[in-house]
């Protein structure tokens, strides 16, 4: 690349940067990572978002934060590698060809398997790239020449190569075992994938002979088998043992009395039903105490043949007839009102049911014992560290995960079955006649649950099971970057298959961050319309400020952040800073010499903001090491923002424009483009189109600041006495300032002061004294043995007194006459709100948003009115001499 040889625009204009500079840095192979090339390892898997998908802002702030890293990493001579790609989806993406087909009038059954499974793949091809290519509008710089999908022929490999080494270590079995159905996706679903609801029910007690029980499920009274009761229930104590005969809808039923610890006495009446085929408690008490299974709910969500004359009907049809016929036949105590969560299916919100099914399951607790481990002896360290307990407890209480899906998309399950003998074989390769007996085979028809491929992420992308030179180079991976939302449905099964398939650590560190919310805190939902478009985001205010925003609400003690188009708009008011600060230096550079030696002592101004320069350095690599995505933002920012911009520029303004002094000139032009030529690569990983955009602008660069290193900070760097002194000088310049302001005295005025400085201070006054009255406007005495003239503002600064001369600036008359009139107006609103939100039923009725308003009115105003009782005290301080 060369640089630029049209001159700085007056404005900034994000989209055509971001379009220039994206496709150049990828056609040149910025992104690209090499195994053999020198430099310690960092890698970074994405996690890989469904190809269903498109770019929402959880997916921003994750690749956005793995963009920083892995920028940063790479310019700090790291051998980076970030593994893009997306994941199949399985349910996601067989529901949307599925509507396609409903659309055209057919369903896959007409299709059959193999065309329906070759039309999904043609959708893939057509539409699911997507998301990725929104990530390049992100700026995502992964090595898109590695991307991968987790149907690729590698990846797919690396998934029965995984199945058969947990079956043939009897780590994956199949067996009956009660489940979560969806009835309307016609599929098994993990206990991670069933979202709970809080919804109004009926809290139903039905009597069973000399016993009661309430539920909130009577159209299951058809699957009873028992009753059970706590074993230190003394009120059903001689019941249990004995076999009821109890009138019910459809005759006379038998059910026997069991006592279980899993009951709860002070849950209703202390009695429960169980009913083994259709809840997992009862599935469980009807293990341990051998009660038969009776299913009366089908797979298609209607009763089955064994629920007698209400067999066909829709269960929750059901629930109402069989209520209705409960109350006929004097079966009902008493019916109550009840709030309960419901399970929903995650993607169809359908309500599932628990079924007994034979499945495909993985026995997880030895896996989870050595993942457990790994954490606690720090082998994987998640950050924040409070998310460890949630992980220890999740893993010690794991259960067999079912990992077989009722679906045509996804990795078939490497199973086949002979019906001729009933033996099942498993196979790193395709089976077409029975090892056993030599007869036909049928593949099993379930595929895999989408997080058992993705558990294998992070090294089935570098080539595992083979021995690649990936593998070797890049695994373990250095850091995860997620929400917590899937700390269980990911991060865990990546543990565990980790360790388990390569006795290494899947990554060193986990980064668990934040989730946004809309700007009222609520969770963003299209159902709600409250989703804000990344890419409309990017549109209005710029790549780089977006991205900008994203870091600096990545605090790792938050939860649950907010997000605005305010706060977006301040980020793009800092990249429009940023610009016009370049503009400045880069229009005054006329007869600078790059390279030329410096000879003679730094001003104090230049000393001072190398000296804050190498703190930022310093503090920036402080907190990316640690994950502190906002607080390297906030430092950073409020090194450009306020020392570069507010306070530098305005002091080296003096020697840029002064005339005849041309040291002094080339003195300030040196250090103002070292130091934004450091400051712009400081800030390229989290903002990386404007300052490539600047940096090649300036009069000394390279090919890109991409290619450039990470500031670090050498020895000499820092200078303390130069910050000490520039503090004084500062707090005097911002204290002169103050009282201008609210004396609402013109800044063309040029002010009379007197400085009563500390002895330790009036050399520092002294020798800053050109530099103070040109940043405050004023004309400066230093006295110390001053004493405060009639008429004059006073201010403290550090133990000096500082005079600020009023005499003919200010009518003090009218001053306090203006003074007390807007106290009194002020007075009255704040008593006005105060009245208010004193009243009960404002607080009370009112919404709570305009309550929350109300009160920040009111401490607005208080504020307003400390400023003016603060001024008027001035005021009256200065006529009293």
């Amino acid at each position: 690349m060369t640089a630029e040889s049209a001159p700085i625009s007056d404005r900034y204009d994000p989209t055509a940067v971001e379009q220039h500079w994206y496709p150049l840095w990828e056609s040149r192979g910025y992104f690209g990572a090499d195994p053999a090339k020198a430099g310690k390892p960092f890698s970074i898997v994405m996690p890989p978002p469904n190809v269903t998908g498109s770019l929402h802002l959880g997916h921003a702030l994750d690749n956005t934060l793995q963009d920083i890293l892995v920028r940063f990493k790479r310019m700090d001579g790291f051998n980076a590698l970030w593994v893009p790609g997306t994941d199949h989806a399985g349910i996601a993406t067989q529901v949307v060809v599925e509507r396609q087909l409903d659309a055209e009038g057919q369903s896959r059954k007409d299709l059959g398997r193999e065309a329906f499974v070759e039309r999904v793949w043609r959708w893939k091809e057509q539409s699911g790239g997507t998301i990725t290519r929104q990530l390049r509008r992100l700026g995502a710089s992964c090595d898109w020449s590695r991307e991968r999908f987790t149907m690729d022929p590698g990846l797919s490999r690396a998934v029965r190569e995984a199945f058969v080494r947990l079956y043939d270590e009897g780590l994956i079995y199949r067996g009956d075992y009660i489940v979560n159905w969806c009835p309307r996706c016609q599929t098994v679903l993990s206990d991670l994938e069933v979202e709970r609801e809080e919804r109004d029910a009926e809290f139903v007690y039905i009597k069973y002979g000399p016993l009661t029980l309430g539920t909130v499920r009577p159209e299951t009274k058809l699957g009873d088998t028992g009753l059970a009761v706590h074993p230190n229930d003394k009120r059903y104590a001689e019941y249990v043992g004995q076999t009821l005969h109890v009138p019910s809808v459809d005759g006379e039923i038998d059910v026997r009395v069991v006592a279980d610890e899993a009951v709860d006495p002070d849950f209703g009446t202390g009695v429960i039903k169980v009913t083994p085929g259709h809840d997992p408690v009862d599935f469980e008490i009807g293990r341990r105490h051998n009660l038969p299974i009776r299913t009366v709910i089908g797979f298609d969500g209607k009763m089955t043949a064994e629920a007698g004359k209400y067999a066909g009907l829709d269960r929750f049809e059901c629930r109402k007839r069989i209520v209705a016929d409960m109350q006929a036949l004097g079966l009902i105590d008493r019916i109550e009102p009840y709030r309960h969560a419901v399970g929903l299916c995650y993607r169809c919100k359908t309500v599932v049911e628990p079924l007994v099914s034979k499945q495909w399951y993985v026995q997880v607790k030895p896996l989870a014992e050595v993942a457990l481990a790994a954490v606690r002896e720090r082998r994987i360290r998640i950050v924040p560290r409070s998310w460890t307990k949630t992980y220890y407890h999740w893993m010690e209480n794991i259960r067999p995960w079912c990992i077989s899906r009722q679906l045509w998309w996804g990795h078939r399950i490497p199973a086949w079955h002979c019906d001729a003998d009933g033996s099942v074989h498993v196979s790193r390769t395709d089976l077409t006649a029975c090892p056993k007996c030599g007869g036909p085979l049928r593949q099993d028809p379930d595929v895999l649950d989408t997080w058992f491929s993705s558990g294998l992420w992070p090294f089935s992308t570098l080539g595992w099971p083979e021995d690649a030179p990936e593998l070797r180079t890049y695994y373990p991976t250095s850091v995860l970057v997620t929400g917590y939302d899937i700390l269980f449905f990911w991060v865990a099964r990546m543990a565990m298959f980790g360790l388990y398939m390569t006795k290494a650590v899947p990554f060193h560190d986990v980064y668990i961050h934040t989730l946004i919310r809309d700007a009222e805190g609520q969770k963003m939902s299209k159902s709600k319309g409250n989703v804000v478009d990344p890419l409309e985001v990017m549109e209005r205010f710029g790549t780089d400020a977006f991205r900008f925003t994203l870091a600096s609400i990545a605090a790792p003690t938050v939860r649950d952040v907010r997000i605005s188009d305010d706060r977006v708009e301040s980020y793009r008011n800092f990249a429009n800073k940023l610009w016009n600060a370049s503009r400045l230096v880069l229009s005054n550079l006329d007869g600078y010499e790059p390279g030329r030696k410096r000879t003679g002592t730094r001003p104090l101004p230049d000393r001072w903001i190398r000296s804050r320069l190498a703190a930022t350095i310093r503090a920036v690599r402080t907190h990316l090491g640690r994950y502190r995505f906002n607080d390297a933002a906030s430092t950073v920012y409020q090194f450009v923002w306020h020392d570069f911009c507010d306070w530098y520029l305005e002091m080296a303004k003096i020697p840029l424009y002064r005339a005849g002094d041309g040291a002094a000139r080339r003195q300030a032009q040196e250090t103002l483009v070292t130091v934004l030529e450091t400051t712009l690569r400081l800030l390229h990983p989290f903002m990386p189109f404007i300052t490539e955009e600047i940096w090649q602008r300036l009069p000394e660069h390279g090919e890109s600041i991409m290619l450039a290193p990470y500031p670090k900070v050498g020895r000499g760097h820092a200078d303390a006495a130069a910050e000490r002194d520039m503090a004084i000088v500062m707090d005097t310049v911002t204290a002169i300032r103050n009282i201008r302001g609210e004396m609402r005295i013109s800044p063309a005025t040029t002010l009379d002061v007197t400085a009563r400085p500390v002895a330790e201070h009036a050399a520092v006054l002294g020798a800053a004294s050109a530099l103070i009255e040109t940043l405050a406007r004023v004309r400066l005495s230093i006295d110390p043995a001053a004493s405060r003239p009639a008429g004059a503002a006073l201010a403290v600064v550090g133990g000096a007194e500082l005079y600020v001369s009023l005499e003919g600036v200010v009518d003090v008359a009218a001053e306090r006459a203006r003074l007390d009139k807007e106290i009194r107006k002020v007075a009255e609103t704040v008593g006005f709100i105060e009245g208010k939100l004193a009243r009960p039923e404002f607080v009370e009725r009112a919404p709570a948003e305009i309550v929350e308003k109300e009160r920040q009115r009111l401490a607005e105003q208080r504020e307003v009115r400390e400023k003016l009782e603060a001024s008027l005290a001035w005021i009256r301080t200065s006529e009293g001499g």
